[in-house]
């Protein structure tokens, strides 16, 4: 009996070695597969309005990012999880006025646990619950600040065949890029609201707007050869329901110059309720509902280290609809960071509202993957904002061996025309705007 009380204690004691073992092995490779990974950004942004009766603004931060996500377990599910930071260094002017506030608003720091989310995975579907980064054509990140938009909600992605994606999304809450929390409201309520800053944005929306609950979204994508389509449909809690098509097709050739054409098409219908209920206009223009319409083309080539492109788009006047028919973009209406073909660097048709405009781009690697030099031009003609063109040049730097992920930038942007208080060049003078950044990938 008491020997095999000792065997028994003696096989327990190396079980329990076993086990020991096998979970200090099993959390090793746990940690092994996670990832962690960072970014460092520093930003200068400076506005000069070449006008006496508006004082030249600019703003600078150096700013932080460490993301973690997590080993797949329980087959599939991963967390991911990110930091975000940003801090002017005690360089802010003391005039509010003189601040750009698009990079980081007014405060001196910005800190926010950005993305936390729960993820689960497998070769036919990807779903992810929490705060995130969102990628679709009217509802996504908005880059070129040092911090992201972010949103809380639920995401989903389906490949049920080969070159087709499925996407859904219910969006509560948003983190714009001046916020460090969420918040239920978007770039058309004022400034503050509930504490948000919301800076960038039109603001035009009274305090006693209620709360927005956020976007419900659905997205096709079918890729097949030399062509690729994509069609959304779009409801934004409170202002519009929108549809958004849109298709690209690259003529295969065996000529050093590749030609290919885009299209796409946007429709949108609603009560525009947040702005009815308050007696809200838009670019002066009460209507009577959400009703527009626009479509673009863009043409161009691709060749070896560099492309040439065209492109026009067009938003009909509707006289009875709510800012004459204008697009109602709730996340990225003054972020430019929609998906028409003609923008600039801070500013959009959709920004400006019903008109047309085109715009003309070249990119073109000087040292292929080192050195990058794009210019651009674009001219808005509108019924509400005036005319006005935009001149845009970029010079992007990419050092490798030692200093492989850095990226040092430069953007400079012209702008003159457009219509009083709307556009930064008003009248006769024109409006500089220049952006040095410095970002290291690690």
């Amino acid at each position: 009996m008491q020997r095999h009380f000792f065997q028994l204690v003696t096989a327990a004691g190396l079980l329990g070695t076993f086990i020991n073992n096998a979970q200090a092995e099993t959390l090793s490779q746990f940690f092994a597969g996670s990832r962690v990974d960072g970014q460092i950004r520093s930003y200068y942004f400076s506005r000069f309005y070449g006008t006496p009766n508006t004082v030249n603004a600019y703003a600078y931060a150096l700013a932080g990012r460490l993301n973690i996500v997590t080993a797949p377990f329980l087959s599939g599910f991963r967390i991911g999880a990110s930091f975000y930071t940003a801090n002017a260094l005690g360089t802010q002017p003391g005039n509010p006025a003189e601040i750009d506030k698009t990079l980081m608003g007014t405060s001196s720091s910005v800190n926010a646990l950005g993305q936390a989310y729960l993820e689960y995975q497998d070769t036919r579907v990807t779903i992810k619950a929490g705060n995130q980064l969102v990628d679709t054509p009217w509802l996504n990140r908005v880059g070129g600040r040092v911090i992201p938009a972010i949103y809380q909600g639920v995401t989903v992605k389906a490949h049920p065949i080969s070159g087709l994606q499925l996407r859904a999304l219910r969006i509560f809450r948003w983190k714009d890029r001046t916020a460090g929390r969420f918040y239920r409201d978007n770039l058309y309520y004022p400034s503050h609201y509930s504490g948000d800053s919301l800076y960038g944005g039109p603001n035009v929306l009274p305090a006693l707007t209620p709360p927005a609950n956020g976007a419900l979204a659905f997205g096709i994508r079918y890729r097949a050869h030399h062509a690729k389509t994509a069609a959304w449909f779009y409801q934004f809690d409170q202002f519009a329901s929108m549809f958004y098509w849109s298709g690209h097709y690259a003529l295969p050739t065996s000529f050093v110059f590749k030609p290919f054409v885009d299209a796409q098409f946007t429709r949108e219908w609603g009560a525009g309720k947040a702005f009815a209920v308050t007696g809200t206009t838009l670019f002066g223009q009460p209507g009577q509902g959400v009703d527009s319409t626009s479509w673009g083309i863009r043409g161009g080539v691709a060749f070896p280290h560099g492309s040439l492109w065209w492109g026009y788009d067009a938003t009909p006047l509707h006289v009875r609809a709510l800012g004459g028919g204008a697009i109602i973009s709730p996340y990225t209406i003054g972020y430019t960071a929609d998906p028409l073909y003609v923008d600039s660097m801070i500013q959009g048709l959709v920004g400006v509202g019903p008109g047309h405009g085109w715009r003309i781009r070249a990119a073109y690697w000087i040292r292929p993957g080192i050195l990058q030099l794009t210019a651009g031009y674009s001219q808005f003609t509108t019924y509400f904002s005036g005319n006005s063109n935009w001149t845009h040049i970029n010079v992007s730097y990419f050092p490798q061996n030692m200093f492989r992920g850095l990226c040092l930038r430069d953007q400079v942007e012209v702008g003159n025309g457009g219509a009083a208080g709307l556009f930064p060049g008003s009248g006769q003078h024109s409006f500089v705007y220049n952006r040095v950044m410095m970002t290291y990938r690690f």
